[in-house]
């Protein structure tokens, strides 16, 4: 019997687009599996939901990866396609194959080739064109589906199989083609081969020195099964687990990581699909024991210990853990090893060492040159942000995920959008800010990034309470809580929270604000997180003022202020200039207020600013300064409108309301009429529903799309038709074609 890697697992690279969505199971998959599973069914709702019926309640729940072979789970949907295929001649079935095999797992582009060298007569693909399961290109064979090209594969004799694999790596003799023509040899192998085995390690590194991590993973992988040394199997499997990391199938990374006993690669699957916890434990051990063996290392090789020791202390920090950054911080002084300047600066501001934080982020955030490793750029990215560079941290993360597309190592294209999203937001483009944040939650999911994806959500709940979308707030910040808190991630915890307590703030539910975001002033496991701290501290005071307990208000104040001063960005002295104001009160405010519009001049945070101003203009009123309060008041509106802040907008109007001044203001608007128009009174995600109904896309499906529930998906169209003065689906799909937006 021919040992033939079967071709039934998803490519690598791709997503599929899936155009309809699956019933609902009950109990309902995590979405992370859900999105996965779609993925190995190749976007076939029905595959689908074979693939779930078979698969263990680890499976289910995400607990174990999904398996290594999905079409031998679905008989059922490949049945009708084998069928087909048997249908047609035998010449047509042998092209077929030839194409399926050059195609899949790994595109080796040289079917062309093949049959010229064969001098095969192609006329017989006229069947399989006539019963429509494939047509041919100008490059080859182009399949109806996925499935089908699976069947064509299958449905064939093993000996036909190793002939095809070995009549395409015979034609693949051109320079750099050398990894594509061991895949094939491989693929062809009998049985154990300790010479081919050999030669495929070094393709698969030529592979991996080309960014094609996909097929390096399949090279490696293969080597591994051929190689009858007990010994180098495991090397080879860890080898192919990083390299299907990288291309983004986590379930592949999964599965072979756990055939070997490699903590460090263990520990950083943890970190971003597992327990933050366990994830700190593993990569600290793995940093130690690497670092007793640097003095083995050639000359000039980096130094694992530093990589690992970095991963550690961004499981610490995810944790919001002092123990473990100051645990990680110890390791690194006994190893002799420098920590990342991020992730060290993290540490020191956990610690309240601000100057040492400050000069630690301000030389990272300096290292955001085109180029260059992409988790360095997506570093430089975090570390501009915490010092409030948000355009800095917009070009670093967008550095970073360009150099991971070039590099192929699509699993770090969604965290560094993951950051882009916040410095989007920041700066003005709440939209984009959006629309980017739910591209890289589908991608975080879809690559096994559940921990990502967790944040992602969170900050999703955060632009969406800011927006003023109540029900995708509260529904995208349960999501991000009920999955943190079981597994010790504490940021996006901490970052769901803050969301709620914005939405609370914006809809004049003080206390509750003040009750959420005085949890997140405090520090330590279950309480909050050092990071959001200095985000929620303006607002918490806001929140406290309101409610006049202000006592824990002042303190958390006093700590934010030693902060900004120390890193003397505008926005942060701005939002402590305004914190003085809030809790002077009376004429004494007024000066605060004026130092934090000047400061706000000077910085990127326009949101910022117009709550500034909001906040200024009611405190103008209570003193009876009309005209400048009047002015303020409808600067502020101006800016939440562009914003599409709906509840913050109406805060001003209620102001001006209570002056006289809002004119025209109150009136509700006419339906829109302009595109321009249209996307300004619309949030990203309600012109995506607004856009999806208008195709015809029933609530099941646009939930599937967007990776949320029908409930959010049906008061998202009730807040479209109310929003734009509108009571059906026709008048939606009548505004739409007029506006085309």
């Amino acid at each position: 019997m021919v040992t033939s890697v079967n071709p039934s697992p998803l490519p690598r690279t791709s997503t599929p687009q899936v155009t309809h969505a699956w019933p609902r199971l009950d109990p309902p998959l995590p979405e992370g599996v859900r999105v996965r599973v779609l993925r190995a069914a190749h976007g076939d709702p029905r595959a689908a939901l074979e693939l779930a019926s078979v698969l263990s309640t680890r499976q289910l729940t995400g607990l174990d990866p999904l398996p290594a072979d999905p079409a031998s789970l679905v008989p059922a949907t490949l049945r009708a396609h084998r069928r087909e295929i048997r249908a047609l001649p035998d010449d047509t079935r042998l092209l077929l194959l030839l194409a399926a095999a050059d195609q899949y797992p790994v595109a080796t582009h040289a079917f062309l080739r093949a049959v010229a060298a064969a001098r095969l007569d192609t006329r017989p693909l006229d069947a399989a064109e006539t019963a429509q399961l494939a047509h041919t290109t100008p490059g080859g064979i182009v399949f109806r589906d996925p499935w089908t090209r699976i069947a064509a594969y299958e449905t064939a004799s093993a000996a036909d199989r190793r002939e095809a694999h070995q009549l395409l790596g015979r034609v693949l003799s051109g320079a750099g083609e050398a990894p594509r023509r061991f895949w094939h040899r491989g693929a062809a192998a009998l049985g154990p081969s300790r010479r081919l085995a050999a030669q495929l390690g070094p393709a698969a590194a030529q592979a991996r020195r080309a960014g094609e991590h996909a097929l390096a993973c399949a090279l490696a992988e293969r080597a591994a099964a051929l190689t009858p040394d007990p010994h180098e199997r495991p090397r080879l499997l860890a080898r192919a687990a990083a390299d299907a990391w990288q291309s983004g199938d986590g379930d592949r990374a999964r599965r072979l990581i756990a055939a070997t006993d490699n903590d460090a690669l263990g520990g950083l699957l943890a970190l971003r699909a597992g327990n933050a916890g366990d994830a700190f434990d593993a990569l600290l051990a793995a940093a130690a024991r690497h670092a007793a063996a640097a003095h083995a290392l050639p000359p000039g090789a980096p130094d694992p210990a530093v990589h690992l020791l970095a991963r550690a202390t961004e499981a610490a920090i995810y944790t919001g853990d002092l123990r473990r950054c100051r645990e990680a911080a110890a390791v690194a002084d006994r190893l002799g090893i420098v920590p990342s300047g991020t992730l060290g600066g993290l540490a020191a501001a956990f610690e309240g060492r601000y100057a040492d934080a400050r000069d630690l982020l301000q030389a990272a955030a300096g290292r955001c040159g085109p180029g260059g490793d992409p988790t360095l750029l997506i570093h430089s990215g975090i570390a501009a942000l915490l010092l409030g560079d948000h355009t800095g941290a917009a070009t670093a993360t967008a550095r970073a995920a360009a150099s991971a597309r070039t590099r192929g190592e699509t699993v770090t294209v969604p965290q560094a959008m993951e950051f882009r999203a916040y410095a989007e937001f920041w700066t003005g483009r709440p939209r984009a800010a959006e629309a980017g944040a739910l591209e890289s939650l589908r991608q975080a999911y879809t690559t096994g990034q559940d921990n990502g994806a967790c944040h992602l959500q969170a900050a999703l709940a955060m632009f969406a309470a800011l927006t003023g979308d109540a029900e995708v707030c509260r529904d995208r910040a349960e999501t991000a809580r009920s999955y943190a808190l079981p597994r010790g991630l504490d940021l996006p915890a901490a970052l769901a929270l803050f969301a709620l307590a914005f939405l609370d703030l914006s809809t004049g539910r003080f206390a509750a604000a003040a009750a959420r975001l005085r949890a997140l002033a405090a520090f330590g496991p279950g309480h909050g997180h050092r990071a959001i701290r200095h985000l929620a501290t303006p607002h918490y005071v806001e929140a406290a003022v309101r409610t006049g307990d202000t006592r824990v208000a002042r303190a958390a104040h006093a700590d934010y202020d030693h902060w900004a001063r120390t890193i003397r960005n505008p926005d942060e002295l701005a939002l402590s200039a305004r914190c003085r104001a809030l809790l002077a009160g009376g004429p004494e405010a007024v000066d605060h207020y004026r130092t934090a519009l000047d400061l706000h001049a000077c910085g990127t945070r326009d949101f910022e600013r117009a709550r500034t101003e909001l906040l200024f203009g009611g405190a103008l009123r209570r003193l009876r300064r009309r005209a400048e309060a009047r002015d303020r008041l409808h600067s502020a509106l101006a800016a939440f409108e562009h914003f599409g802040a709906p509840q913050c907008a109406a805060q001003a109007r209620a102001e001006l309301r209570v002056l006289g001044g809002l004119g025209g203001l109150g009136e509700p608007s006419a339906p829109a009429r302009g595109a321009d128009d249209l996307a300004a009174r619309l949030t990203a995600q309600q012109l995506m529903v607004a856009r999806m109904a208008a195709e015809g896309a029933t609530n099941r499906e646009i939930a599937a799309r967007l990776l949320l529930s029908p409930r959010t998906i049906d008061h998202h169209l009730r807040g479209v038709f109310a929003r734009l003065g509108i009571r059906s689906r026709i008048e939606l799909v009548r505004l739409l074609g007029e506006t085309d937006v």
